[in-house]
């Protein structure tokens, strides 16, 4: 099922940056991976002189039916509580998206019961939170293309004029629903991506863990086929989420994956569209169990490592002002010409080591 068009990103002019970008005047390869943020903005915007302005962040929300077998911290109402308080403006999402000057709305995806109208929230719940998977498939296929369809058209409606998009999330029990996800699409043991979320102690991790475990061979579900593995353990805001990076892709914007719950939704979303991984740029490496080995899999490289595991997008609004930095190098710094410097010779060893070095996790 062909959801959205995705094209690949302009390899020449991602080329005509880079050359542009070492004839800056720097020492080849010195402002390190900010050079290669670069050049992939300018190939996804189609121009050498690349800009970030508007930004865009949409926190998607649902509820989780596993939140009966005990495996969260905090209880299923905190969701709703949560979204109450991001469109009251006191969350730390709304913090950083004030300070990088971002628009932040809210999706409802699928929290239980309803939520008074706001001008930041979006009503496009599916249903009042997923089924508890220990027991049943936590959504049916048409719930969950009903969910990833309206995360396209969010991308579309709200991303159209910004240049970076983000998604946030909130919902309580979702790192257990991306655990199993994650372990689907990666071929990575359970046990080895079961975290403590919301800050569980040792005993109960370990009976999350259980409880993880024995869904993961309950359910059933094709690991070839992505939504087959969001009706077994998805969450409605993780296939909100899903949609809104195909949509984003689409559009051919940027979009910066946050953490763990992110990064689960941008695995399903490049199983679905491989080519969305030429949008995408990973923020930051989660302090959530796992996170690394599955940045590895994927062949990301976070752009900040701060030991941050809250999830609403915080980590991805935080690389903003880093983007913006980035882009301006290219845009505005002088070339030797401009500033009748002289070149120093240049050590192409070193430089095609950083190069290489940072070639490994590029995503085109």
């Amino acid at each position: 099922m062909r959801l959205v068009e995705v094209k690949p990103v302009d390899r020449n002019i991602l080329q005509q940056a880079r050359k542009k970008m070492d004839n800056k005047t720097k020492p080849l390869g010195s402002l390190g991976m900010l050079e290669e943020i670069a050049c992939r903005v300018a190939a996804i915007q189609k121009t050498l002189t690349p800009f970030v302005r508007e930004v865009v962040v949409v926190v998607f929300a649902g509820d989780h039916g596993i939140v009966e077998e005990g495996v969260s911290l905090y209880p299923q109402e905190v969701t709703g509580q949560m979204v109450a308080n991001f469109l009251r403006g006191g969350a730390a999402v709304n913090v950083f998206a004030r300070e990088v000057g971002a628009k932040l709305l809210v999706a409802d995806m699928g929290v239980k019961g309803e939520l008074p109208s706001h001008p930041a929230l979006i009503n496009c719940k599916v249903r009042s939170g997923s089924r508890n998977f220990l027991r049943e498939q936590a959504l049916t296929r048409e719930e969950v293309e009903t969910a990833v369809r309206k995360g396209i058209e969010i991308a579309s409606e709200y991303g159209k004029d910004a240049d970076v998009l983000i998604a946030g999330e909130m919902g309580i029990g979702n790192t257990s629903s991306a655990t199993l996800l994650l372990s689907g699409v990666c071929g990575i043991p359970v046990k080895v991506l079961v975290g403590r979320g919301t800050g569980l102690d040792d005993t109960m991790l370990r009976h999350k863990a259980k409880v993880l475990s024995q869904s993961f061979h309950r359910r059933r579900f094709d690991r070839h086929d992505p939504f087959s593995l969001l009706e077994a353990f998805g969450g409605l805001e993780i296939a909100g989420m899903v949609g809104f990076y195909l949509g984003a892709a689409a559009l051919g914007k940027v979009f910066v994956v946050d953490g763990f719950i992110a990064t689960a939704a941008y695995a399903i979303a490049k199983e679905i569209e491989p080519l969305v991984k030429e949008y995408a740029f990973l923020a930051h490496l989660s302090a959530e169990q796992g996170h690394r080995r599955v940045v590895e899999k994927l062949g990301l490289f976070p752009i900040l490592q701060l030991g941050m595991r809250l999830g609403e997008g915080t980590g991805a609004v935080l690389t903003v002002p880093l983007l913006r930095a980035a882009v301006r190098a290219l845009s505005e710094m002088a070339s030797f010409d401009d500033a009748a410097v002289s070149r120093a010779k240049k050590n192409i060893k070193i430089f095609q080591k950083t190069l290489d070095f940072f070639g490994k996790y590029a995503i085109i």
